[in-house]
């Protein structure tokens, strides 16, 4: 039986809110025999305590109804067979169902495709947290393990249930952190250790057929000519960065030295008129359309950084496929292998020239 609490008059206000919501789709109750089932869970494991930023939750019971913020989150809950009851919609990337296609793959094989009645909620994080979309879900934990949601965003979400927040930096959790946390909290660690192991042999089987990746050094930043921000890098607390490390690159000296600049986050900005400095073999970027990537290449200064100038610059156009590295979880990086491993070889090649 699923954990009770009291959840307060937002729950209860919530369920004329969420019948009434253009912003969410699926059945208003959020719970069929798919959505929310948590059968494989351990009873045993429970009660559990997980420190986070804002202190620690405990969940006194194994959670049935799970519902998630942030990106991340739902992705690992179904990587480890749970559907959550509810579920943002994906508004960056997204397909014609507001996901993803590696979270539909998954929600098939568990019974419960979007559009079907076993499908979790789904509801819009354009304007913030759905607080009361979520509450009338009646989750038994809310997943926050990847999510950038305040203190005050925490102390109202652990009104409707317990919460398990980021445990340091904003949208810096590892992915395989996420998972295994994810997995302490729905009494599920064995089954993460599995997937944890599952993924990143899948990564290394994968880049050990592209040998040019191994230590070749790298930038993954956003260029942005004619924009009030030309240059941006994420700091090794990304998981795009960490993505490429596991390939065998390695993060180029000019962002190691400057970390500082990053403050703790995972990403800082950096002045166009020093990016000749930006030296590494390779610099990948995600940009709106081939005319931004030209752009970039006849830009005054962005041209000079070393990779622009040798070539060797991988500006992915495809959002979803950026999506799958920028949120990396489990079941985005199996699909992201042969979406991104031979764009990046052919660059890494180029490299040796």
């Amino acid at each position: 039986m699923a954990p009770t609490r009291l959840r307060g008059l937002i729950a209860a206000a919530a369920i004329t809110v969420l019948s009434l919501s253009a912003c969410s789709t699926g059945p208003a109750g959020g719970g069929t025999e798919a959505a929310g089932n948590n059968e494989a869970g351990s009873a045993d494991a429970f009660p559990v305590t997980i420190e986070h930023v804002y202190g620690e939750t405990v969940i006194e019971e194994k959670p049935e109804r799970v519902a998630t913020v942030s990106w991340v989150n739902a992705d690992v809950s179904l990587a480890l067979g749970v559907v959550p009851v509810g579920m943002p919609l994906d508004e960056y990337g997204q397909n014609e169902n507001g996901s993803t296609p590696w979270k539909d793959a998954k929600l098939e094989e568990l019974g419960a495709p979007i559009g079907s009645e076993n499908a979790p909620v789904q509801y819009s994080e354009l304007d913030g947290i759905a607080f009361d979309e979520i509450a009338a879900t009646n989750p038994d934990v809310i997943l926050a393990v990847y999510s950038g949601i305040t203190e005050e965003d925490y102390q109202t979400l652990s009104e409707i249930a317990p919460v398990i927040a980021y445990p340091e930096m904003p949208f810096g959790t590892a992915w395989q952190d996420s998972t295994r946390i994810i997995g302490e909290a729905l009494g599920l660690s064995e089954k993460a250790e599995e997937v944890v192991t599952e993924t990143e042999t899948a990564i290394e089987e994968a880049s050990a057929e592209y040998p040019a990746f191994e230590g070749k050094t790298f930038i993954w930043g956003n260029l942005a000519p004619q924009g009030p921000e030309p240059i941006g890098i994420y700091a090794s607390g990304d998981n795009r960065p960490r993505f490429l490390t596991q390939l065998g690159m390695v993060e180029a000296d000019v962002v190691t030295e400057n970390l500082d600049a990053a403050g703790g986050s995972f990403y800082f900005p950096w002045a166009a008129e020093r990016a000749n400095e930006l030296e590494s073999d390779i610099f990948v970027t995600s940009v709106d359309s081939e005319e931004v990537a030209t752009a970039i290449a006849e830009d005054p200064l962005l041209s000079q950084i070393p990779a622009v100038e040798n070539g060797t610059l991988v500006a992915d156009t495809n959002p979803t496929r950026t999506l799958s590295l920028s949120a990396a979880n489990p079941i985005s990086l199996i699909w992201a292998l042969d979406e991104w491993l031979p764009m990046l070889n052919e660059a890494a090649e180029a490299a040796e020239q």
